[in-house]
């Protein structure tokens, strides 16, 4: 059986600590090098998964070529996405690049650009997708339960990026890691709109088949003089009505110690039902029209290759399996057209059409 060797390069995003361990606890998957500029941000990792100095670097290109990766990890800013994957792709590497897509469309098409000459597999993770409601809520749509989705409803958002740490350590951000941080710099893609709003608008483009908006309405919430916003709400109008999601930092608690209301997660409306599904949660609420009082059904137990990106990424590359939906890049690629539209949107005061 083939061992996969995996790199992870570039610590921005501390979704890199949690992707890590995934990797390290997978039979057929080995760390054989981290990369960061800053070597702070690589602190304790080289310990926790046992690498030895020869394993760590601060060059992406030496760790590429002493390494030789499968598989690329990447967790940069989010405005970095195109530049990272066009360093990396020319090593013929596969790549699974943390949420979101990209900053923007032109960008997302840039980095598929990059990897065509390769011919290996470019892929966005998207957290949610491993909480067992969503892969159950896309289970009972298929069944037909609801019958066709026509809306999804979305809240998403926590108490603030800088409140936790690889594997959700809290931490009590100050002012001045704020004004130090790229998650509240416009210039390097922060703000929560461009952190959440494509969990709501991907996932929800999954629910909903890959159907595309025709027109996009946002605004948004810039507290305390930040240049970033902290809150957003967008309306996205289809073919079949009225869609929605919103996005933001501070909620009064975090969804996976205790649900904030309103409730991070889903509400999805079908022609037939409805189902809410929030975040990490054990049941969903379903209503069909045989049971309109409404019933919970327990979320599936998840089970290989389902449970986490890195062992369903290396399923999808020894199988020849499709990805599942948010990590392909045709869904992505339209959650992405998105939430450009509801950046500009928000930006110019107006509903746009659909962008790109």
């Amino acid at each position: 059986m083939k061992r996969w060797r995996i790199a992870g390069i570039n610590f921005e995003h501390f979704h890199m600590g949690d992707l890590l361990r995934q990797t390290f606890d997978h039979p057929s998957a080995e760390i054989v090098g981290i990369c960061d500029e800053e070597v702070t941000r690589m602190a304790g990792v080289a310990d926790r998964f046992g690498l030895n100095v020869e394993q760590v670097f601060t060059d992406y290109r030496q760790c590429l070529e002493v390494t030789q990766p499968d598989i690329v990890i990447l967790c940069p800013a989010a405005s970095r996405h195109g530049e990272w994957v066009e360093k990396v792709a020319p090593f013929g590497t596969h790549i699974l690049m943390e949420k979101p897509f990209a900053a923007s469309l032109a960008e997302a098409d840039a980095m598929v650009a990059a990897m065509k000459p390769t011919g290996k597999l470019l892929a966005v993770n998207w957290p949610l997708v491993w909480d067992a409601g969503q892969q159950t809520a896309h289970r009972l749509i298929q069944e037909g339960l609801i019958g066709e989705v026509r809306e999804f409803h979305h809240h998403g958002g926590n108490r603030g990026p800088l409140y936790h740490g690889a594997d959700k350590t809290e931490h009590e951000p100050s002012a001045a890691e704020k004004a130090a941080s790229w998650f509240y710099s416009r210039e390097q893609g922060g703000g929560s709109l461009l952190d959440y709003m494509g969990y709501g608008a991907t996932l929800g483009t999954w629910h909903l088949g890959s159907r595309v908006p025709l027109e996009v309405t946002c605004t948004w919430d810039h507290p305390n003089g930040l240049e970033v916003d902290e809150h957003s709400v967008t309306v996205i109008r289809y073919s079949t009505g009225l869609s929605k999601t919103e996005t933001r930092w501070g909620t009064f608690t975090d969804p996976w110690t205790y649900q904030p209301q309103p409730k991070c997660g889903f509400v999805l409306k079908g022609s037939a039902g409805t189902i809410s599904c929030y975040d990490y949660e054990k049941t969903l609420r379903v209503q069909t029209l045989s049971r309109p009082e409404g019933f919970e059904v327990p979320v599936d137990a998840l089970v290989a290759p389902n449970r986490n990106p890195i062992e369903h990424l290396i399923h999808s590359l020894e199988t020849g399996s499709p990805l599942i939906g948010p990590l392909t890049l045709e869904i992505s690629r339209i959650g992405q057209q998105i939430v450009d539209t509801a950046y500009q949107s928000a930006v110019q005061k107006r509903t746009l059409p659909l962008l790109g």
